[in-house]
């Protein structure tokens, strides 16, 4: 998946969180095995050539491609599985990866658990006694300086995914041109219960452009998001401002 992660692992059985925990991270290079475009003995590199059959495949690739499947379909095509004419899921396995270790920790009794996957973050229960996660969203005009700071306060799940130019450059592809995409965008934050789709929904909008992504944004059930600009203008949907503090 080419990225870094990380984990803030609260409460539980100790022996049985630290096995939980090496099984979680275990899962994520499996995952880079299977999805990395980057290998060519990965399963989605012999799928995309067509030396290995879906149903050859773990059962998670299948999995995957239906979850991205569905991305591309509520996007209207602006999430897409394809890049340069070869199979790509990579826009949606980080953020399901990233969740579904942090279920696992949660599953083994973990009483907070926070998984970072490249600044996309899965967020459940709480770190403490009355305290909330908190995420820090990075203002891409000014480094080191925060946009906003979102809070997990009052629900058991929560996801904070950004896509831009500011870490990686050009790196998101306008699906109806192949090319990377030419918006007025410089960043998005999507936040919802399950970082699968908040980092889907966050590669989407910034593809769409300001003027489109808001009002789908808003239309999308129980996703809040943040934009701003190239003129450095926030804008944000109507019920962000309940998930910052």
């Amino acid at each position: 998946m080419g990225t870094v992660f990380s984990f803030d692992v609260r409460g539980g059985e100790p022996g049985a969180v630290r096995a939980a925990l090496d099984e979680a991270v275990g899962r994520l290079h499996r995952a880079d095995e299977v999805f990395s475009t980057y290998r060519d003995d990965s399963q989605v590199s012999r799928l995309a050539r067509g030396d290995l059959a879906l149903d050859a495949c773990d059962p998670e690739v299948a999995e995957v491609l239906e979850l991205c499947a569905e991305a591309e379909r509520l996007s209207e095509g602006w999430f897409s599985t394809t890049y340069e004419g070869r199979l790509d899921p990579t826009g949606l396995v980080k953020g399901w990866a990233a969740e579904r270790a942090a279920r696992h920790l949660v599953a083994a009794g973990a009483e907070g658990v926070s998984v970072n996957g490249g600044g996309d973050v899965q967020l459940c229960g709480v770190p403490g006694p009355h305290r909330p996660w908190r995420v820090g969203v990075s203002d891409p005009a000014r480094p080191g300086a925060l946009a906003a700071v979102v809070s997990a306060a009052g629900v058991d799940e929560l996801a904070v995914a950004t896509s831009g130019t500011a870490e990686r450059g050009a790196h998101i592809v306008d699906p109806r041109t192949g090319r990377p995409a030419v918006t007025d965008l410089v960043a998005v934050t999507v936040v919802g219960p399950r970082l699968t789709w908040a980092d889907a929904w966050a590669t989407a909008a910034f593809a769409m452009g300001s003027r489109s992504a808001l009002g789908w944004l808003e239309e999308l059930p129980d996703a809040e998001a943040l934009l701003i600009t190239a003129g450095d203008e926030v804008r944000c949907t109507g019920g962000l401002a309940a998930r910052l503090g």
